[in-house]
């Protein structure tokens, strides 16, 4: 679900969850807040989720909000978990990333404002997209 206090005509205003980076280091675990706070990534290959083919949703590890559906999710043999669509475009920002000497788009949670990977345009039909996420950046929630 996502954090949404008020929607109207389409448009949607998403609750925005906001810690001081102290309480983020309390609640994630060491590698959480490095990837999720600090925008590291994890090792390729490593992501317990990486395979997971369970039904189910994809969470914000830092937040909870729902960011993708398991029937989204694809095996890009890229090392990280990938999808090719979010849940709804209300549910994360994309900003433009320079850094390391590379033109990239960040996946960034908008409930919590936390980095959660990175899209390319490298993915399969009907979108075109992949969305690499860090494991350690999301929870999954199997249906019941």
């Amino acid at each position: 679900m996502i954090n949404t206090l008020f929607s109207f005509g389409g448009i949607s205003i998403i609750e925005k969850i906001e810690r001081s980076e102290e309480e983020w280091k309390k609640l994630l675990t060491p590698e959480q807040y490095a990837i999720l706070r600090k925008k590291k990534t994890e090792m390729p290959f490593t992501g317990k989720l990486l395979s997971n083919k369970e039904k189910g949703t994809y969470n914000c590890a830092a937040c909870g909000q729902v960011i993708f559906e398991s029937d989204k999710k694809f095996d890009s043999q890229s090392g990280w978990p990938s999808f090719y669509d979010v849940i709804s475009s209300d549910s994360v920002e994309l900003v433009t990333d320079n850094s390391h000497f590379m033109h990239r788009i960040e996946v960034i949670c908008s409930s919590c404002g936390s980095h959660l990977g990175h899209v390319f345009d490298d993915g399969p039909k009907p979108t075109g997209k992949r969305y690499c996420i860090n494991s350690a950046a999301m929870q999954f929630e199997g249906e019941e």
